[in-house]
């Protein structure tokens, strides 16, 4: 009984992994490769955001594929400050 309540929270852990972290993973995505990207402003954007949907569905794979929910808390938080602080770091440099 209790290891079947074990195996629902880790689903549940997993699951809310897959669409909380993993949509903050392609957002910092898609912001990073929206000022990373050599085309103009508007087009960089436009395809910043349509690469992050295809993050966003390898991000939530991921999430169901890692060996623990824990590590896949951890490697789809610590993307997303990878690539936030990337952003941040790219904003101030080209301002």
């Amino acid at each position: 009984m209790s290891r079947s309540i074990v195996s629902a929270a880790e689903g549940v852990s997993r699951a809310l992994a897959a669409v909380l972290a993993g949509y903050a993973f392609a957002y910092a995505f898609a912001a990073f490769a929206s000022l990373a990207l050599p085309l103009a402003r508007a087009e960089a954007v436009v395809t910043g955001s349509m690469l992050s949907f295809v993050v966003y569905l390898i991000a939530v794979v991921w999430a169901f594929a890692a060996r623990s929910a824990a590590r896949a808390w951890a490697a789809l938080l610590a993307g997303s400050a990878l690539f936030g602080a990337a952003a941040l770091g790219l904003k101030f440099w080209l301002d």
